[in-house]
């Protein structure tokens, strides 16, 4: 089972990844993970990629592809495997569905996990963190018993710039308007399954096991 995990900061695609794997048995692989792993194992490729994050630079999608055709021809993806974080972009898809052509594989499924932009905001802007011991909390998941202050050693909270709610809809717009178009480019090729990220994990889980074994109704 090939397939491609998708979803914005922030919609559980994390959480939902380590239970498809679990379920199906095929490796995860990031594209962090896969550069990691290239530049340890001084591949080629990775010292070419490594070069250029040296220099703060992107990686070139050339490089990229490379590194990514590495990964998929390993043993243990010969049964699946499930992609997180590639393709990013139109022409990443493109030159994707050519290498699984290479490499006689076929691309079964893309996972979409839908989250609406008011819930990922109360997700992702929910943070605050203890300036003395580093607790960390969320304002709707795992708040502190007194607001500003922290359980453990009564220090101030404080929300980090990242985490701070214009940072957040600023960072979220970039990502939907750029995931809009790999979103057409899957529908139509008649790949692309949207499955709703606001329910309960176990649901959601549900939901996408029933995609990739074709028992959806």
């Amino acid at each position: 089972m090939n397939i491609i995990l998708m979803g914005m900061p922030g919609a559980g695609k994390g959480t939902q990844a380590a239970k498809i794997i679990e379920q199906l048995n095929i490796p995860h692989i990031s594209t962090g993970d896969m550069f990691r792993a290239a530049v340890k194992e001084q591949t080629p490729l990775g010292v070419e990629a490594k070069s250029f994050m040296d220099q703060g630079q992107l990686v070139p999608d050339r490089v990229t592809i490379g590194i990514v055709r590495e990964r998929l021809a390993k043993d243990d993806c010969a049964n699946g495997f499930l992609l997180d974080g590639f393709p990013r972009t139109v022409p990443q898809a493109e030159a994707l569905d050519q290498l699984l052509i290479d490499l006689n594989r076929e691309l079964d499924h893309v996972i979409y996990i839908d989250v609406a932009m008011d819930e990922l905001l109360r997700r992702l802007t929910g943070r605050w963190i203890c300036r003395d011991c580093g607790a960390t909390y969320h304002a709707v998941f795992a708040p502190p018993e007194k607001e500003g202050v922290c359980d453990h050693c009564g220090g101030e909270l404080y929300q980090r710039e990242d985490d701070r709610a214009e940072t957040v809809a600023n960072r979220l717009k970039v990502n939907f308007e750029q995931t809009n178009h790999l979103l057409a480019y899957y529908e139509s090729n008649g790949k692309l399954e949207r499955v709703y990220g606001a329910l309960p994990i176990d649901e959601v889980s549900k939901h996408i096991l029933s995609v990739v074994r074709g028992t959806v109704s």
